[in-house]
């Protein structure tokens, strides 16, 4: 089942509490569901109209980054759903659901979710893998990259390109001066709404990677983490070009390594070792690659 729509998704938005409802989908709480409702080992779903409903009893400690992987086995990965526009909407509606008031549902969200990407990077740390592989949706695939990204990055200002929900940026708040974008208003509002009650500061831009409204050279290092794969080539070289813009002395570019592009989590390409060093010669920088859950570009200016 494929539904799109244009409507953005507002995260805060919430008419009734603790039911996260828009023009395509419908997410609450423990509530009852009609009979012949599709049910697996977390959600209950079924149809009416043209409106997905989605029904869950998910305790507060589930309620983190992970329920996108929940929701891509559950759901998308047999064929009950497909599509990123539908994915983003029930991952959004799982969360605000899980609280009348929708900010708290994020607050919890977010603390979950950088505790245990701090827990798991901790119990990783002893001997980073150097792999090919790339648990998607999975903080346990999350957390070896942003650690690994935070190596690359010496003090001083940084920013980072297509944040999403800025777990990344909201870790390098507690010693960088952080600067998160993306193009969504909203998710770059939730941000913004949730850093304070984190106790963490950081500045956030709405745009495009591509047309970042700074001036040259305005931060030290410049970071985009899994984003080059949710663009066509033309847009990603842009990206990069914008990247080196901006930049004063460092651009990070994290990739993962699919056989095929993700589609639930909005993948369009894929990336090889020999695509990433083409892109390092073409740049005209001092440039860098090697593999680390996934593939790294990293470049340095002259």
């Amino acid at each position: 089942m494929t539904i799109t729509a244009t409507a953005p998704i507002d995260p805060l938005g919430c008419r009734r509490p603790g039911v996260y409802s828009d023009a395509l989908v419908e997410v609450c709480r423990n509530a009852v569901v009609p009979q012949g409702a599709t049910r697996t080992s977390s959600f209950t779903l079924w149809r009416e109209r043209n409106r997905i409903h989605l029904v869950h009893d998910l305790p507060d400690h589930l309620v983190d980054n992970d329920l996108a992987g929940l929701l891509a086995r559950e759901l998308f990965a047999p064929g009950w759903l497909e599509g990123s526009e539908l994915f983003e909407r029930l991952m959004t509606g799982v969360v605000v659901s899980t609280s009348p008031d929708p900010l708290t549902a994020w607050t919890l969200f977010y603390r979950n979710t950088l505790a245990r990407l701090v827990g798991t990077a901790a119990s990783t740390g002893a001997e980073p893998q150097r792999d090919r592989t790339f648990v998607e949706g999975s903080l346990a695939g999350y957390a070896p990259v942003y650690r690994h990204a935070h190596e690359l990055i010496e003090p001083g200002s940084m920013l980072e390109l297509g944040s999403c929900f800025g777990f990344f940026s909201l870790l390098g708040a507690r010693r960088l001066d952080v600067t998160a974008s993306d193009v969504s208003a909203n998710t770059v509002r939730l941000l913004a709404r949730v850093a304070p009650r984190l106790g963490l500061r950081l500045d956030t831009v709405v745009c495009d990677a591509a047309r970042v409204p700074r001036p040259d050279a305005s931060f030290d290092t410049v970071v985009a983490l899994h984003l080059l794969e949710h663009m066509p080539p033309e847009h990603g070289r842009a990206v990069l070009h914008e990247m080196q813009r901006v930049a004063r002395r460092r651009v990070v570019v994290a990739v993962p390594y699919e056989d095929e592009p993700t589609a639930a989590y909005g993948h369009v390409r894929t990336f090889t070792p020999a695509e990433l060093a083409d892109l390092g010669r073409r740049s005209g920088w001092q440039w860098q690659t090697h593999d680390h859950h996934g593939g790294w570009l990293v470049l340095d200016r002259s």
